[in-house]
């Protein structure tokens, strides 16, 4: 099992959106605060990305940015142009014309990309909790080719709006914060940064448990077991996967049973016995108080509420 993308599906909920804009200068738009993870790259020309709190970030040609915990922020040609408020609608629309730039004619001074996810805040996995508010992953020459492939492909779907496009944009979506959360992870390891989950993934032993338990959550693992998966001593296992993913193998476990248990009653028609099977439990009551203890109410009544 894929852990990251295992992980990035169950907290990814409704549809992505994106939007490719020409920039003509003096441009500058402020994003408020929001619950979705947003990203911009820069097509072409260059900008400012400058965050509420903290130093102006200087976006050359090709760079991405993601804000993955939805911060409020500010793009704009120079750091001292005036900004105008942008919000999108929950369809992905803006809130009136963000600039007047589709009149304008002539080459632009830059081209962005921009757009959001939507995530499940309530059920945040530690492995995107430990992002920093602003991940820049610059354009190098031989870096990330795949990043800038998905990139590529976005950017000509949204400029061609062909048969198929709104289809193609959705996967492309979702392909990208793929990509965007495997440069990060690569670039920390390369640079010798890794730690928490971005260290968890490339530590073989770690990630071996990893692999078992998002590949049969329903299973009764042992630490005993998880630790024989990874090669290691059950004591050695246990401190590593600690240290490295903050919590013990069983807790963790635990934790994601019940993430698989919301994310079936919330998408699929399977009764709460069969849900109740998939994440490892024997018996219904068992299952329904474990759920209550973690979400607070009844999986029955956190279906209804979901639905």
């Amino acid at each position: 099992m894929d852990v990251l993308s295992d992980v990035v599906a169950a907290m990814r909920v409704g549809r992505p959106h994106s939007a490719r804009r020409d920039k003509y200068a003096p441009w500058g738009l402020r994003f408020a605060a929001a619950d979705e993870a947003g990203f911009h790259v820069m097509l072409r020309g260059s900008a400012w990305l400058i965050p509420e709190d903290g130093e102006p970030v200087a976006l050359a040609p090709g760079d991405v940015v993601f804000l993955a915990h939805g911060q409020g922020h500010a793009l704009a040609g120079a750091p001292d142009v005036p900004l105008r408020e942008v919000r999108l609608l929950p369809d992905g629309t803006w809130i009136g014309p963000p600039d007047q730039d589709e009149q304008r004619s002539g080459c632009p001074d830059a081209v962005t990309l921009c757009g959001f996810y939507r995530l499940d805040r309530d059920r945040a996995h530690r492995l995107l909790a430990e992002l920093p508010q602003i991940v820049h992953l610059p354009a190098q020459v031989g870096s990330h080719r795949s990043l800038r492939a998905a990139v590529e492909l976005l950017g000509m779907e949204l400029e061609e709006q062909r048969p198929g496009t709104d289809s193609i944009v959705t996967s492309l979506l979702d392909t990208l914060l793929l990509f965007i959360l495997r440069a990060w992870w690569e670039s920390e390891r390369a640079a010798g940064r890794a730690r928490g989950w971005a260290a968890a993934l490339a530590d073989p032993a770690v990630a071996a448990a990893l692999r078992a338990v998002h590949g049969d959550p329903a299973r009764a693992w042992t630490v005993a077991e998880l630790a024989a998966a990874g090669g290691l001593s059950r004591a050695a296992f246990a401190r590593r996967f600690s240290a490295l993913v903050g919590e013990p193998p069983l807790t963790y476990l635990t934790w994601w049973r019940m993430t698989v248990a919301g994310r079936l009653l919330r998408h699929d028609d399977l009764t709460v016995r069969q849900v109740a099977g998939r994440a490892g439990y024997t018996s219904e009551f068992a299952f329904a108080k474990a759920f209550k203890r973690e979400y607070g109410v009844a999986p029955g009544r956190y279906r209804r509420g979901a639905a």
